[in-house]
């Protein structure tokens, strides 16, 4: 039964598979979508469109929503990415919810999208069904102000505490620059301790936390019984700054710094996700490149991690050794792009900077030093039994738990949930250079450490490959005219910490209409409470370590005065009374 209709684009969705550039069991997937969905949805299904090869768009009622998303997990073992909600009313008058689903075997996302009114903002919850969708829901509450209903968590999860009530900042009709009123010791809302616990409460600022988050730990003596948390501290507006202010290709520079360790990784899904869009061919070379320094930067990612989780515990000679190899790495990538991070490579249609060649003879020098102090490092670990008495059954992620809550990257892999976008969903130079997924099936910290190393040594012969398989040409494709507005593009790239979701609908004034960003995080710090149940107290550090979160980190200021190059630290006192006062530092 064909039920999807003309594309965006102005071509037969239901083309032939090799105009499409699939093969037979990828067609015979979409077939399959398409009844599920119809079968699903019932009178509710409005309208289906296959915008690109690897992507279903399917609109239906809200009141059709929950059975559609169950027979797509039930039947057809789709996986949840994220959740967009969208103000529409400058285009149809109404606000959209859209769940965003991978088929990661078939290489298939599937869209589903419902249209809500604005005189009933209100749709039904699919959290009971997908645990892992619990903060997708609250966050497009809380953005667009539609209410999840039957949530069994409603409360605030992207707004602070003290923001003002009805004031929703993903709303068109809402300014990037407000400023809301003043308000004074508004606490978060945070559940009880069960009866006979007490509360241990860990941050928002920690010594082993280098970001804020708050966790309350319910401990009965040394044993943790539950605990609750509260993130969120450093919203910065990225998104309505992308749909609002900045321009498509200055988004890219903005998207490097969502993450502190894994900004190429944005800039690129962000870019991959438009060019996908409006169909920019981006040139072979640019894709290769792209490959080389993601893989470089999951090199020094993951040797920061090491570093760090061997801090945790106290094991300072990993800190040491780790971080003084991956140093090396850093310094190629300041050579190859002129930063150590941030390097600014990224535009849609390709790269704004080419790879020297002449640095090639350099870079297979130093990927041959790292490998064999990685090697030497990692067979010093693997043998030490006090590393293994602080890692081996500890914050344990079952498998079952990893898929409920839509875990991702070596957390999902260290519990045998064998997913990675570069082979799910292939993007840059993948397709010709794919990587070898390491997994393990006891999902505790440990397993964890063995994930990553394994990863760093595969990224060392990833980049070698790519680097034997450069090819020559241009670096960026030629854009001509506008980019047009009203298409969806969606881009997974596999970060150090898991996959990293963009999704771009664009728009007009040269900017998008929508841009949604998931960062691993987001779903891998949905499953820590419980990993930590029924752990000890001792072990909650090194269990939130393991699964190396990323917030955003805004501690405190640092100025430097250009004329007198005078270093000055302000303190939270002064921030605040100068933000107040709207003065200049």
């Amino acid at each position: 039964m064909a039920i999807l209709a003309m594309t965006s684009h102005g071509q037969d969705a239901r083309a032939t598979s090799e105009e499409m550039g699939m093969t037979i069991t990828e067609q015979s997937t979409v077939t399959r979508v398409e009844e599920v969905v119809a079968a699903r949805s019932n009178s509710g299904f409005r309208s289906g469109t296959q915008p690109h090869a690897d992507t279903l768009h399917f609109t239906i009622d809200k009141t059709a929503m929950r059975a559609v998303v169950e027979g797509l997990v039930n039947e057809l073992h789709a996986r949840f990415l994220i959740s967009v909600g969208t103000d529409a009313r400058s285009l149809t008058g109404e606000y959209s919810v859209l769940h965003l689903f991978s088929l990661d075997r078939e290489h298939l996302y599937v869209l589903l999208e419902s249209p809500i009114s604005a005189d009933d903002l209100n749709i039904e919850s699919i959290t009971n069904f997908i645990p892992g969708a619990n903060w997708a829901e609250r966050e497009f509450h809380d953005a667009i102000g539609v209410s999840p209903v039957g949530h069994p968590d409603p409360r605030r999860l992207l707004l602070a505490d003290d923001w003002p009530e009805g004031v929703y900042p993903l709303r068109k009709d809402f300014p990037y620059n407000y400023r809301p009123p003043r308000a004074e010791n508004v606490a978060p809302q945070m559940r009880e301790a069960p009866a006979g616990a007490s509360v241990l409460p860990l941050g928002p600022f920690f010594p082993v936390l280098e970001e804020p988050s708050y966790w309350r730990l319910f401990v009965e003596g040394e044993k943790v019984v539950g605990c609750d948390v509260r993130l969120f501290y450093n919203h910065r507006g990225i998104e309505k700054l992308g749909d609002s202010v900045l321009t498509y290709n200055e988004i890219p520079y903005l998207a490097e710094r969502i993450c502190g360790i894994c900004g190429f990784i944005h800039s690129t899904a962000y870019c991959q996700a438009v060019e996908k869009a409006v169909g920019i061919e981006v040139p072979r070379r640019a894709r290769y490149i792209r490959t080389l320094m993601l893989e470089l930067e999951r090199v020094h990612s993951h040797l920061l991690w090491l570093g760090i989780a061997g801090h945790i515990i106290g094991f300072e000679t990993v800190l040491m050794q780790s971080w003084r190899i991956r140093e090396p790495v850093m310094w190629l990538c300041e050579e190859i792009s002129g930063n150590r991070k941030t390097y600014g490579m990224n535009t849609v249609g390709g790269l704004r900077r080419d790879f020297p060649e002449a640095m090639k003879p350099k870079l297979l020098e130093v990927l041959g030093k790292v490998e064999k102090e990685s090697v030497a490092v990692r067979d010093a670990v693997v043998g030490d039994t006090t590393l293994h008495a602080r890692t081996r059954g500890v914050g344990v992620l079952t498998n079952d738990w990893a898929k409920q809550t839509c875990v991702v990257g070596p957390p999902a892999r260290a519990s045998a949930v064998a997913i990675d976008a570069r082979i799910d969903h292939p993007y840059a130079a993948y397709d010709e250079l794919p990587p070898k997924i390491s997994t393990a099936e006891a999902g505790d910290t440990w397993a964890r450490v063995l994930v990553r190393i394994g990863e760093l040594l595969e990224s060392i012969r990833l980049v070698r490959e790519a680097l034997a398989g450069l090819p020559e040409g241009p670096i960026c494709a030629e854009i001509k005219g506008p980019i047009p507005p009203g298409r969806v593009g969606v881009s997974v790239v596999e970060a150090p910490r898991g996959e990293a979701v963009h999704f771009v609908m664009t728009g007009g004034d040269n900017r998008p209409y929508r841009w949604r960003v998931r960062a691993p995080t987001y779903p891998n710090l949905q499953a820590l409470p419980a990993m930590v149940t029924d752990g000890n107290i001792a072990d909650v550090p090194i269990t939130l370590g393991s699964l190396d979160p990323c917030f955003s980190c805004t501690e405190r200021l640092e100025t430097v005065d250009r004329k007198t190059r005078d270093v000055r630290v302000y303190t939270r006192r002064e921030i605040l009374e100068m933000s107040r006062n709207r003065r200049a530092l």
